[in-house]
């Protein structure tokens, strides 16, 4: 069993290096989606995921109950969650509190038994966001990160597609 955690800013090539882990476990890989096809630019970018993974995954939607998730998923192939920002962003919206949440992950990832990877957004390597609720969203996906990243066998931050082994 592994715990896997991938991050890096947007277009990076994190979502295909997780994929390429997830396919190098036995077993069907489950695809654990987090986001919401609220609108047609969404839309679009679900179906050019779905596209380039292929049909040989099992997909399950899942915006906010993610630990249930990965319970119900455990025993199979390697769980891909992509990713972990999308689903900070829906319990921050949907008013849950996210820190309990994150919490309940990262007591859950241990106790897994088929490999979980797991795609995240570095959102600190910018610029201090302009107003209020941009810099508290960026303050809660760098703890988010932290708490997964150390409940992680194996950390990597891609950059330009070209994976770095941080754990």
């Amino acid at each position: 069993m592994a715990v896997i955690l991938i991050t890096g800013g947007a277009r990076s090539g994190k979502s295909r290096r997780a994929e390429l882990r997830a396919r190098s476990f036995p077993g069907q890989p489950v695809y654990v989606a987090t986001a919401e096809a609220l609108d047609t630019e969404m839309d679009e970018r679900i179906a050019k995921h779905r596209a380039r993974r292929g049909s040989d995954w099992i997909e399950r939607e899942v915006p906010l109950d993610l630990v249930e998730a990965l319970a119900e998923t455990d025993g199979g192939g390697a769980r891909l969650v992509d990713c972990l920002t999308l689903w900070l962003s829906n319990l921050l919206h949907a008013e849950r509190d996210w820190s309990r949440e994150v919490a309940r992950l990262a007591d859950a990832l241990p106790r897994q038994r088929s490999p979980v990877i797991m795609v995240t957004n570095e959102v600190g390597l910018g610029i201090v966001p302009d107003n209020a609720l941009a810099r508290s969203f960026r303050d809660a996906a760098g703890l988010m990160n932290q708490n997964i990243a150390g409940a992680a066998d194996e950390v990597e931050f891609v950059v330009a597609g070209l994976p770095m082994k941080l754990k």
